[in-house]
């Protein structure tokens, strides 16, 4: 089984991963490390700020292919990160889609507006963010909004963070 995870920086995509981990056993990649495993080894001219469009154009493709590795050796992985393109689903067979579980975490307007304190609190739960300035308020509420239109738009499995930051995925 191969689970994505994505949603906007903050929402706590590699929490989740690590919750599963340990409940599931399944090994997870974040899609962060490999980034600045590339960049950081000169395989890339693209930097951490690059444009997101041109991380994923460069990464999903690597990533895709680690997926129908995995699949193909009937190997269970959890992935996770930003640079999952929305229309992932082309890029499978139906033999691997069968295979593949996709949740993408957002956070309602109210819940950033009601919890932004308590999202900078947790931003260091499972990694050390050496420069977390850029998040402000405004900035997850507008990538949350892109993610939730753009979920919508294509028709994708995501989880609204409402309420309470409580997420529970059983397989």
């Amino acid at each position: 089984m191969i689970i994505l995870i994505t949603g906007a920086s903050h929402t706590g995509k590699t929490v989740l991963a690590q919750k599963l981990l340990e409940k599931f056993k399944y090994p997870y990649l974040s899609i962060d490390h490999l980034k600045m495993g590339l960049i950081r080894s000169g395989n890339t001219k693209l930097t951490p700020t690059s444009n997101d469009s041109d991380l994923t154009s460069y990464l999903w493709p690597i990533v895709r292919d680690m997926i129908k590795t995995a699949v193909e050796n009937k190997q269970n992985l959890i992935v996770e990160g930003c640079y999952i393109p929305f229309d992932w689903q082309k890029d499978f067979d139906s033999e691997y889609l069968e295979n593949i579980k996709y949740f993408c975490l957002v956070m309602s307007e109210e819940y950033i507006r009601n919890h932004f304190a308590d999202i900078k609190k947790y931003a260091n739960t499972i990694e050390n963010r050496l420069d977390d300035e850029w998040c402000t308020m405004e900035s997850v509420l507008g990538d949350n909004a892109e993610m939730l239109d753009l979920a919508q738009k294509y028709n994708v499995n995501y989880i609204l963070i409402e309420d309470k930051y409580e997420i529970n995925i059983d397989l």
